[in-house]
């Protein structure tokens, strides 16, 4: 399993790419959009000079990981001589179908086809296909070059082997694969989300601040990150997407989105991407501002 294609040139399918790519796996790196494309191998090329300034790869193997990448604005073409295909499209149902339908025209029949969905079901981006059984998840955490975790999804019919396959791969990109089944959140999401929708809850409720509530559990609970913070990390509408899947999924108000939530997505107020959600952010600076409508 050398050639490998990725679908989606945005911040989870850079970060796939690159960690193929940096374990000398050759990457057809797929996306409708040229300019992504290309801020994309600009972004990969920035991660390996970090990496390299940091001592942790040479100069060498930075030449080759971008010398592993070619990049496609073709489905078909780039997926045509694929052994896997990793899809990191936006995290919404309806285009992921679609993507599905066309990697099961194009790619080759016995090509493994993973989606890194988040929270959407395996089982049912599996029956867009004629082949449920090579459908499996293959969820990466942000950053993907740094987070060790990859969270392997069965989809209901998902064979066996794939999964063997899968986790052993995972275990090639010195990463640790934890194979979990389909239900709704998987296991990272349907723990995390309703942690940080309680703590937008208690933001909403009055019952703290934002820097009181991240500093609780940072402190408290040994936490690296705040939930509020790291809710702007994710991206508040990701956010929002993850807990009505959630809320769908199981029926149960528990999993219901705060209506704090709800207002700042529609408002635009997204976290880091749109600079500004619990906490306000200024390019070229790492301090943590809260957001003036929070103080």
């Amino acid at each position: 399993m050398q050639q490998i294609a990725v679908i989606g040139a945005g911040t989870m399918g850079n970060g796939i790419a690159h960690v193929f790519a940096q374990h000398n796996y050759k990457v057809n790196l797929i996306d409708v959009s040229a300019p992504a494309l290309e801020k994309a191998l600009g972004v990969i090329q920035k991660n390996l000079d970090r990496q390299v300034a940091k001592g942790s790869i040479t100069e060498t193997v930075k030449t080759e990981t971008l010398q592993n990448i070619t990049t496609y604005t073709s489905l078909a073409d780039g997926v045509k001589n694929a052994a896997l295909v990793v899809e990191a499209a936006t995290e919404n149902i309806s285009l992921k179908l679609k993507i599905f339908a066309e990697l099961d025209q194009h790619a080759p029949a016995d090509a493994i086809l993973a989606t890194n969905t988040s929270s959407i079901s395996i089982t049912r981006i599996a029956a867009a296909t004629k082949r449920p059984e090579k459908v499996i998840g293959m969820h990466f955490m942000n950053p993907v070059p740094v987070m060790k975790l990859v969270e392997i999804i069965n989809g209901y019919a998902t064979d066996a082997e794939v999964t063997k396959t899968i986790a052993g791969l995972t275990e090639k990109l010195e990463k640790v694969p934890c194979v979990v089944n389909d239900y709704p959140g998987f296991i990272a999401n349907r723990i995390l989300m309703p942690m940080i929708n309680e703590a937008i809850y208690s933001l909403y409720e009055g019952v703290a601040g934002v820097q009181e509530i991240d500093t609780v559990m940072k402190l408290g609970m040994a936490h690296p990150m705040g939930p509020l913070q790291l809710a702007d990390f994710i991206g508040l509408d990701v956010c929002l997407s993850i807990l009505q899947v959630l809320h769908d999924g199981f029926g149960n108000p528990k999993y219901a989105p705060c209506p704090l939530l709800v207002n700042m997505v529609t408002a635009g107020y997204l976290g880091v991407k749109s600079g500004e959600g619990f906490y306000k952010y200024t390019a070229g600076s790492k301090d943590l501002v809260v957001s003036g409508r929070f103080k």
